[in-house]
């Protein structure tokens, strides 16, 4: 690292999230910006194995900061987590010439660049790409915004059908380990119960809220479920489970599915993209390495990879309080 750093290269892994574009394109013009070349590395780790590269100038990232997806394609890749494949990865840098490596994807990414910095001493910087908005260290991650919007809308669009055939509609997001968009966007549409991961509401207790909001008057029901909760079931048996005690509910199911990853992101994301895009070259310049760049408080802020890792991003209690409260 005592030689000066003329040349950054860029990947995406894992799966993919909109505003992935913004960032490479905000990577690639940091790097025209204080005078050094740019490479960019097609489908992931995958792709630095078998040096996958193409060289990238500022005119080449235009017109994409708008576009969904990554331009730079994302692979999981089994190999990568073999000595030899690192290896082999990082060989094919040092013959491109390549002295800094910007890495934007999530959890598996991020395990993977930690690897290969305490291996290589390859400098390395994360940015948070992933909707499920589950990385330790920074407030958002790129594609949580969008994802919120478009499954909000959606929601949106259900509830018009559930309220005119008086329905209760079981709808469920992504969110394995996290309940963040589940969480945020039954408060946004106006759920009547949300479930996730991070508590364990029960089946008493969805029993318990579905009965009182029948006797309320509420002829539909909206219940957001992620994908990840703890209840014991996944959403279909959850849905058959509570037509058997209740057959009075006409229930239907909707699984948003990966339609919750596409679309053009919002500014906000945009706007993250591209703050975390030149905070990551700016980063590698000043020397750091194993670290992700994120955004805490609204100011540009970075933790080590092991503790974004490691560490949980704790959902806000108040906003639990709030889906309870406003739910009644």
């Amino acid at each position: 690292m005592n030689e000066p750093i003329k040349k950054i290269a860029v990947l995406t892994s894992g799966g993919d999230a909109p505003g992935m574009n913004a960032a490479i394109r905000a990577v690639v013009r940091a790097c025209t910006y204080y005078r050094m070349d740019c490479i960019g590395i097609y489908r992931g780790y995958q792709g630095m194995i078998e040096g996958d590269f193409k060289p990238l100038a500022a005119r080449e990232v235009s017109n994409i900061i708008n576009k969904g997806g990554t331009i730079l394609k994302s692979a999981r890749s089994e190999e990568f987590k073999t000595e030899e494949g690192r290896e082999k990865a990082y060989n094919q840098l040092v013959k491109e010439g390549i002295g800094a490596l910007v890495v934007i994807g999530g959890d598996g990414t991020f395990t993977g660049a930690l690897k290969f910095i305490q291996e290589f001493n390859f400098p390395v910087v994360g940015i948070p790409g992933t909707i499920d908005n589950d990385i330790y260290g920074t407030d958002r991650t790129i594609g949580y915004d969008t994802a919120l919007n478009t499954v909000v809308e959606v929601i949106d669009k259900i509830r018009d059908t559930a309220s005119s055939h008086n329905r209760l509609f079981f709808i469920e997001v992504m969110g394995r380990d996290a309940g963040f968009i589940a969480l945020n966007t039954g408060i946004g549409a106006g759920a009547e119960e949300i479930l996730i991961p991070e508590k364990d509401l029960g089946l008493d207790r969805l029993e318990e809220s579905l009965t009182i909001s029948r006797e309320k008057g509420k002829s539909s029901s909206i219940v957001v479920v992620s994908e990840g909760d703890k209840i014991g079931k996944n959403v279909f048996e959850l849905a058959d489970h509570i037509k058997e005690k209740y057959p009075f509910y006409d229930i239907r199911v909707s699984v948003l599915g990966h339609m919750q990853r596409g679309g053009s992101p919002s500014c906000s994301d945009r706007v993250l993209a591209s703050r975390l895009g030149v905070a990551a070259v700016e980063a590698l310049l000043d020397r750091s390495t194993g670290v992700m760049v994120g955004i805490t408080n609204n100011q540009v802020s970075t933790v080590g990879l092991n503790k974004a890792i490691k560490m949980n991003h704790d959902i806000n209690k108040e906003l639990l309080k709030v889906a309870e409260i406003t739910s009644v």
